[in-house]
Order: C-alpha cells, then sequence, then structure tokens
C-alpha cells in the first residue's frame, strides 16, 4: 500500500492527462465525439445568451414596477414563460450531451486501461514493479470516473465563466456610469466593473491562501480511502483462510488502524475546509448586498431607474462569480487533480510493462521468452535468481520433445520459479526459452482461478463455454474425478468459495480434459490427489491427450516410473 506521507505535486501529470484526452478525440469515433463537444459549447453559448436575457428582463420587469405599468408587467409574464420554457430545453439538453460525454470518455479510458492491464499477465506483473501502483483496480473504477466526469464539469463551468465574464462586463459598463472618488470631483467611469474586479480579486487571493493545504489533504484522503477498500477486500478474498486460522480478531484490528488512517486523512482535510469554508460562507452572503450599496447612492440621486438598479447588482453577482470560478471549484479541482495523479502513475507504469514486452520482443532484456518455429519446447542457459539476488538455478538448459513427459522435482522454491518463468510470469534471470509456435500451452497452478459463473463457464475458460458437448463436460469431469458435479453444470456460484480447495484443484484438472491443449505444465499435481488417484490421473491424460507434452512440478517423486525423464533442481 501506498506510503502516507503528504504527496508531492506532480506538475507533469496534468500535460499527460491532456495527451490522453487528445487522443480520445482522435480516436475511432472522433467525429461523433467532436459532435459533442461543439453541441456542448454551443448549449453553454446559449446558456449564456439566456442569462444576458433574463438579466434585461430583470431589468424591464423593476422599472414596470416602479412606473406602475400593468401592461408592461402582463407582457413581462409572457416573455418569462418563453425564456422559461427555452432554459429547461436547453439545460436538459445540456445535461443530457454533457453526461454522454463523460461516460463515453470514460468508457474509452476504462477500456484503455483494461487492456493495458489484462494484457501479457501485466496485473501480475505490475505487483512485482516498483512504483506508486497501489490498487490498480481502485484506480481503473474510481479514479479514471472521477477524472472524466470532474474534468469534463470543470471545462464547461470554466467556458461558462469566461463567456459571462465577457457579457456581463459590457452589461456593467453600460448601467454604472461615473462615480466620484471619495472626498475628490474624480469620476470613474465603470466604477462597478472596477469594483467587482477589486471583490473577486481580493476574494480570490484569499480563498487560494486558505484552500492551498485542501489539495495536499484531498490527495492523501483519497489514499487512505483506497487502502481501506483494499484492505477489506483482501479479507474477502481470503475470507476461508483467515476463517481457519481464526484470524478475525487481527484483521479487524488490522481494518481499524486502517480506517484511524482514513479518520486521521478526514480530520485533516476538515482543518482545510474550515478556513475556505468560513470565508466562502462570508463572501457569498456579502455578494448580493455589496453592489446595491455602492450603486445606491446614484438611484438615490436619480442617475439611475430602479431597473438599472437591480441589473447592475445582478451583473456584478454573475461578475464576481464569474472571476471567482477557482475559489468556488477549489474542492472539485483538488480531487480531480488527485485521480489525474494516481491516473497517471499507474499509466507510466503500464507503459513500462509495454517497454519491456518490446525488449522481450527483440531479445534485449535478461530472459527471452519466445515463440518459435519448431515443435519443441527449448531452454538455453536458463538462471534464476530470488527477487532479493539469490541465485536459485544456473545454466539450466533443456529440450522437451513433442509427446514428452517431464518431471521436475527439488527445491520448491526453484521449481515454482521455474513454472513461472515459462509461464512468463518471472521477470529475475537471464537466459532464453523458446516456446512452440502454434501449440496450445496450458499451465495448471496449484491454486486454479475458478471463474464466477456457471459450472460450464468454469471448465471452457478462459474460452466459451458454447465450444463443447454435454458429453465433453460430463467426460472431463468424470476423468477428474468429480462425476457429482455433472449435474451442476448450469448452476451459477463462485465455486472458489462454495468448493473445498482439492475440489477445485480437481476442476483444474478438469479443464485440462475438457480442453485438450498440446502443452501441459502442471504445478503440485500430488498435492491434488492420493498416490493411487495421482497414478490414474496420469495415465488418463496419457490416454485422453495422447499426443500432449506433460511437465509436471512437483515436490516428490511421486509416480516417477511415468515420466520419461526425471530432473531434480535445488539452490
Amino acid at each position: 500500500m501506498s506510503d502516507l506521507a503528504p504527496a508531492r505535486p506532480n506538475y507533469r501529470a496534468g500535460r499527460r492527462f491532456w495527451r490522453l484526452a487528445v487522443d480520445y478525440w482522435n480516436g475511432s469515433n472522433k467525429w461523433t465525439v467532436r459532435g459533442a463537444v461543439l453541441l456542448l459549447l454551443a448549449l453553454t453559448v446559449a446558456q449564456v445568451v439566456l442569462a444576458v436575457w433574463i438579466s434585461y428582463w430583470h431589468r424591464d420587469l423593476f422599472d414596470a414596477l416602479e412606473a406602475h405599468s400593468l401592461d408592461e408587467f402582463v407582457r413581462l409574464i409572457v416573455m418569462f414563460a418563453l425564456i422559461f420554457a427555452v432554459t429547461m430545453g436547453v439545460t436538459a439538453l445540456h445535461l443530457y450531451v454533457k453526461r454522454w460525454l463523460q461516460l463515453d470518455w470514460r468508457r474509452w479510458m476504462t477500456g484503455m486501461f483494461l487492456d493495458q492491464w489484462l494484457a501479457r499477465s501485466h496485473h501480475y506483473r505490475l505487483q512485482l514493479t516498483a512504483g506508486e501502483h497501489d490498487n490498480p483496480d481502485g484506480r481503473i473504477a474510481e479514479d479514471v470516473k472521477i477524472a472524466t466526469e470532474v474534468a469534463i464539469t470543470l471545462a464547461h463551468s470554466l467556458v461558462f465563466s469566461v463567456l459571462v465574464l465577457g457579457s456581463f462586463v459590457d452589461i456593467l459598463l453600460s448601467v454604472s456610469g461615473s462615480a466620484p472618488l471619495p472626498g475628490t470631483s474624480v469620476s470613474v467611469p465603470g466604477y462597478l466593473v472596477l469594483m467587482a474586479f477589486l471583490y473577486a480579486g481580493v476574494g480570490s487571493v484569499l480563498g487560494l491562501l486558505l484552500g492551498r493545504p485542501l489539495i495536499r489533504t484531498t490527495n492523501r484522503l483519497q489514499t487512505v480511502e483506497a487502502n481501506l477498500r483494499f484492505g477489506l477486500a483482501r479479507v474477502r478474498e481470503h475470507s476461508e483462510a483467515i476463517a481457519l486460522v481464526h484470524g478475525g480478531p487481527r484483521e479487524r484490528l488490522h481494518a481499524g488502524q486502517l480506517f484511524a488512517d482514513v479518520g486521521m486523512g478526514w480530520n485533516r482535510q476538515t482543518v482545510a475546509y474550515l478556513g475556505i469554508v468560513a470565508f466562502s460562507t462570508g463572501y457569498g452572503a456579502l455578494l448580493p448586498v455589496f453592489p446595491i450599496l455602492i450603486a445606491a447612492p446614484q438611484y438615490i440621486a436619480g442617475a439611475m431607474t430602479l431597473g438599472l438598479l437591480m441589473q447592475a447588482a445582478q451583473a456584478f453577482q454573475r461578475l464576481t462569480s464569474a472571476l471567482s470560478w477557482p475559489i468556488d471549484n477549489l474542492g472539485e479541482i483538488a480531487r480531480c487533480r488527485a485521480s489525474i495523479d494516481r491516473i497517471i502513475t499507474f499509466h507510466e507504469d503500464m507503459k513500462q510493462l509495454a517497454r519491456e514486452d518490446a525488449e522481450d520482443e527483440r531479445g534485449t532484456r535478461r530472459i527471452v521468452l519466445r515463440r518459435d518455429e519448431q515443435a519443441d519446447l527449448e531452454i538455453r542457459n536458463l538462471c534464476l535468481e530470488s527477487a532479493s539476488g539469490q541465485r536459485l538455478l544456473t545454466d539450466f538448459n533443456l529440450v522437451a520433445h513433442h509427446g514428452e513427459r517431464l518431471l521436475f522435482t527439488g527445491d520448491q522454491t526453484v521449481t515454482v520459479a521455474l513454472f513461472k518463468t515459462v509461464a512468463g510470469l518471472w521477470p529475475w534471470g537471464r537466459g532464453e526459452i523458446l516456446l512452440p509456435a502454434g501449440c496450445d500451452i496450458m499451465f495448471v497452478p496449484l491454486h486454479p482461478y475458478l471463474y464466477a459463473g456457471t459450472l460450464r463457464e468454469v471448465l471452457s475458460y478462459p474460452g466459451a463455454a458454447g465450444l463443447y458437448s454435454n458429453a465433453s463436460f460430463h467426460r472431463a469431469l468424470e476423468c477428474a474425478g468429480i462425476r457429482w458435479l455433472q449435474t451442476h453444470l448450469d448452476d451459477f456460484e463462485d465455486w472458489g468459495r462454495t468448493l473445498p480447495l482439492p475440489t477445485q484443484q480437481r476442476l483444474g484438472m478438469a479443464r485440462l480434459f475438457l480442453q485438450q491443449p498440446q502443452w501441459v505444465f502442471i504445478e503440485e499435481l500430488a498435492d491434488a490427489f492420493d498416490s493411487r488417484d495421482e497414478a490414474d490421473t496420469l495415465e488418463l491424460l496419457h490416454h485422453e491427450l495422447p499426443g500432449a507434452t506433460l511437465l509436471n512440478i512437483s515436490r516428490h517423486l511421486g509416480s516417477g516410473h511415468f515420466y520419461n525423464r526425471h530432473f531434480e533442481l535445488r539452490v
């Protein structure tokens, strides 16, 4: 999990995130996306036009009330009905387009990260790679959501504020006239505009100073929240093992510590919020009153009508609100920035794994694993090390011919490392591994992954269940010694939780009998069966998969007579 030290701002993250956005706008669906962006911009302009229209309507309304004109009042009611209807239509359409764009961008980015994360075992290799990529599931599911949704919302509100700024500066200039400086005869034209900029400028500076800690505390809070989710998810994933050793109290203590970190992060964010919220409350409470107070002398002197006074006050509020956009959105900016930082660090780590894949293909990495146009599997000068640098295997060479049955025993650390190396999961060492091209290769780990779905889907995973007949499913279960599951083929269960581990291991073997790959790598076959069942299963594998090559990683000799060759591996 991540270090809880305050995160330093990543100033390059914004630029990199912008490049990801450009990739989205230039993708295969670019014309639809660009059309949606242009439509969203047009609707934003329409919202500003409606705001200007309602400003002039307010001026006419108060002038009509001041003049006691009933006819003008009725006309303004009809006009307001039109403004009301158009505003509802524009707002509804704007919301639909904005939410479509948010979802589509999130779909694109989520798909891109899923492709990177699940390609070539990156989801596994990422755990062995240095870097800040904790909780990748949370980054894909939550941070992508926040970044795309909030980024579009912030972009829209910023464009809206800029357009409002340009529109209402003109209005305020036209209605404010000139006013003398206190104690002098010097007139200041457009003084309300200057006061609006001064009011918003002072507010923005004070707000930014008070809100600076918010970005740091928000980033910290999102990190500890993700750590809490990750910790609870691990308890759920390993609930049986925890229950067997009565580890509930220890897990409760650990979860309490994680939540204590959340509480500390929450309290720090609360302290950061106190200053900005208190200031914003006073700033917002004064905003409706301040322009009336400074424009009232002109109204009292007869220099402006009541309608102009109210329009000036409204334009002042609109203008200062537009100028206060950074302060009003400081919390959302902090939340979006924190998520963008987490997305970009994850993206950089995915790119590093992709570069390592390219080096594998060019043969420039230390362990080269590639497909070759040959019928055999060949291992050349393979040296394996542990993550700490301990030598596990030195200059190991092997040529496994098609149809052979090979047994590897000895030190479990070495045999498991060899198993993972051939599967492309062990990065420490050097050498070359050539896999036969055009052949199906299946790796059967000691603890097989059981897909949450029907038993048909579990057995055919990662392929489709429709590729196999009922008779094939029944035969596979029978060969694996779990015939009693034949009546449960269409049951939908989380099989990794409902079945005991020995049965799960037999399901892993049943996959072999069903899918019948040409090359089979098994980790600890003897652990799933007793000695008699192990011998029977090996004979069935030879009978059901007569041309397959079998490489079994084991801790003891077991049915050694079944194998053509035996290798004992030691550190």
